[in-house]
């Protein structure tokens, strides 16, 4: 099977030559150049943004502005003391903003799974590339040394 081979390649070396290009070049998707969807778009957004020191510390004021302020209108206090509604605001934030958290944790895995594989063809593509260097070298060595 080999010696057939061979003949095949020294009768047509141009045939020989545009295969070996045709299988080493073969285009691998980056998986950072994927379409994202409006959904995975939004989550990584709502995320960054709500992983941020200025939402946390934004958050703070404004829970203690809310009980500052609940406190001090005695007369008015919109929410007394035990700050019920508050509480329902927290819970209702918290109820919506985990899933979507969630969401974008598994898009970022989905990312690092494509990143892995990504890695992983290109380290077969260049291992296939070089194994070609290797026999186009020995070729060249079987001619020059005879």
């Amino acid at each position: 099977m080999k010696k057939s081979v061979k003949k095949k390649s020294k009768d047509n070396p141009k045939k020989e030559k545009q295969s070996l290009t045709k299988a080493v070049v073969k285009t691998i998707a980056h998986p950072l150049r994927l379409p994202k969807t409006f959904g995975q778009k939004a989550a990584d957004k709502l995320t960054r943004s709500a992983g941020s020191w200025t939402f946390i510390l934004s958050f703070i004021a404004l829970l203690v502005i809310w009980i500052l302020a609940n406190i001090y209108a005695w007369v008015n206090a919109w929410d007394p003391y035990p700050f019920i509604l508050l509480n329902l605001a927290l819970s209702c934030l918290a109820a919506l903003q985990a899933p979507i958290i969630l969401m974008s944790q598994n898009r970022s895995s989905q990312r690092d799974r494509q990143r892995a594989e990504y890695d992983y063809a290109v380290n077969r593509k260049a291992e296939r590339e070089i194994q070609e260097i290797r026999k186009i070298v020995r070729r060249i060595d079987r001619k020059i040394n005879g």
